[in-house]
């Protein structure tokens, strides 16, 4: 398993497709940074040399921010948001969905399990 930017990517894959296990890279960027390689992106990663994989982890590392880098970049933006109480920072802070969902019904994602709450009782006729 050749090892890019931190990360064992799958040797039997195609090239593009083990980009794209890398927390940052998807589809397209996976196919651009092959051209800028000069890498076939449908040829398997286990058939490529040293000198292509060191290629391809210098692109990376010149032109992308990935991995530990992006994930804490993503807590920063949302943190900021936080502090700031902006109606996102508060959806984050709540545990709702933030970019406008409905939440009467679905949102079980970001609600997490139902809390029932106990029915009213109907009020009995005094007579």
């Amino acid at each position: 398993m050749p090892r890019i930017a931190g990360v064992d990517v799958p040797a039997d894959k195609t090239t593009w497709c083990s980009l794209t296990y890398i927390y940052g890279i998807g589809k397209r960027s996976a196919y651009d940074i092959c051209k800028e390689a000069q890498i076939n992106p449908e040829s398997r990663m286990k058939d490529l040399n040293e000198d292509e994989i060191g290629r391809l982890a210098a692109i990376i590392d010149r032109n992308y921010t990935v991995e530990g880098a992006l994930r804490r970049q993503v807590l920063q933006n949302i943190a900021r948001l936080r502090d700031i109480a902006c109606y996102r920072g508060v959806r984050h802070r709540r545990g709702l969905p933030v970019r406008g969902q409905r939440t009467r019904t679905n949102a079980r994602t970001r609600k997490g399990p139902r809390k029932t709450v106990a029915g009213k009782k109907g009020v009995k006729e005094l007579h």
